[in-house]
């Protein structure tokens, strides 16, 4: 790496790279490149016993991103980020019509070194729609679940039944499991969603498994007992949010007590994850139940970061106009420059940010590929 860095250097001030060759009478003028003993479709040039090399493509061939800065007269040479999520299911499919939507949220998260599965939706559609992608899900070596609802969480079983758990890991919050199976919603007006039907009433939304179900399965389970782990190379796992209780959002979620009774979820239980690029953070949120804004302040106050994007669901679906102004505000405060909308934002809040952030939103659809620009 050092050496590379050295190379870099020594062409930061040039249009194209030179290598001095002791180049004998009659030698042939074009030179094949090799990196890392693969032949490339680069070509040296070579004249009076100098080769001439393009520097973007030998730099692009190298991993580097090249930019041509006209205003202060010189070239910047920056390692190329190796960060890619894929949303595999989400309540709509937008254009990726050969895709199947699924309510809930799942995505993947592919980086240098590691593939991680963030969340599974309902009930496993995920799977299939990785394999018409392209994206083989047998390699994946961790997998973080945001919270223990039914709509994150219903593609575990159907995942480690069809790869195993053989060199993977498991990441959750350490009270998971607390009350995954005592998770419920109150619709007070008798509205019709996935999870309700229509009617006034309680409705489960917890999930189907146990901890005893996936130790059954071999699968290790790592838990989260502080706010801040790091489980991979540039990707971190933020939990036990500070809570601002004005951008606290789900007070019709509720669990069920020892003794039967009904009170608000905190969700002590809820990550985000927030993985590192070269133009700041991307923090991916499930469902941001504990306030879209008390997650991303929390992580970017813990890790002195910017915040480049925030993608997922941000549960706003049932909050008034002020409250979602505010989560606007605070957005173009932080400088935020790309916000995928998912799941539970809702329309209101969908359209409030398409309104007055055009340039920075865009709807994070079943299907829909991010990568750092």
């Amino acid at each position: 790496m050092k050496g590379k860095k050295k190379v870099i250097a020594a062409v930061a001030s040039i249009l194209a790279l030179t290598l001095t060759l002791g180049v004998a009478a009659g030698a042939r003028s074009i030179y094949p490149i090799f990196v890392n003993g693969e032949e490339t479709a680069l070509t040296g040039n070579t004249a009076n016993g100098v080769t001439t090399i393009g520097l973007r493509a030998l730099a692009e061939k190298l991993g580097f991103k090249v930019d041509f800065d006209y205003d202060d007269s010189a070239i910047r040479i920056t390692k190329a980020d190796e960060v890619k999520i894929t949303t595999l299911a989400e309540n709509n499919n937008g254009s990726n019509t050969a895709l199947d939507k699924e309510f809930g949220f799942s995505a993947i998260i592919e980086t240098a070194n590691d593939k991680i599965i963030f969340d599974t939706a309902k009930a496993g559609q995920f799977l299939k729609n990785a394999k018409a992608l392209g994206i083989d899900l047998a390699d994946c070596n961790k997998m973080v679940l945001s919270h223990s609802h039914y709509d994150h969480c219903g593609g575990v079983i159907p995942y480690f039944d069809t790869y195993g758990a053989e060199n993977k890991t498991l990441f959750v919050k350490k009270d998971f499991f607390d009350k995954a199976g005592e998770k419920y919603y109150y619709d007070a007006v008798g509205q019709k969603f996935d999870f309700t039907d229509g009617t006034v009433g309680y409705f489960p939304v917890g999930i189907n498994f146990t901890e005893q179900d996936l130790l059954d399965r071999g699968v290790a389970i790592e838990y989260l007992d502080t706010g801040t782990v790091k489980i991979a190379d540039g990707v971190t796992v933020y939990g036990s949010f500070d809570k601002d209780e004005s951008f606290k959002l789900a007070p019709n979620m509720l669990e069920k007590n020892a003794g039967g009774e009904y009170e608000v979820d905190d969700f002590d239980e809820e990550v985000a994850v927030a993985v590192e690029t070269s133009k700041g953070l991307v923090i991916l949120s499930g469902c941001s139940h504990s306030g879209i804004l008390n997650i991303v302040n929390t992580i970017e106050e813990r890790s002195g970061e910017k915040v480049y994007a925030v993608i997922g669901g941000f549960h706003l679906l049932d909050a008034d106009e002020a409250t979602i102004q505010k989560t606007i505000d605070r957005f173009k405060e932080l400088g935020v420059q790309q916000i995928g909308l998912s799941h539970c934002t809702g329309p209101k809040a969908t359209k409030m940010f398409q309104e007055q952030m055009p340039g920075q939103t865009f709807l994070n659809n079943t299907g829909s590929v991010y990568t750092v620009d």
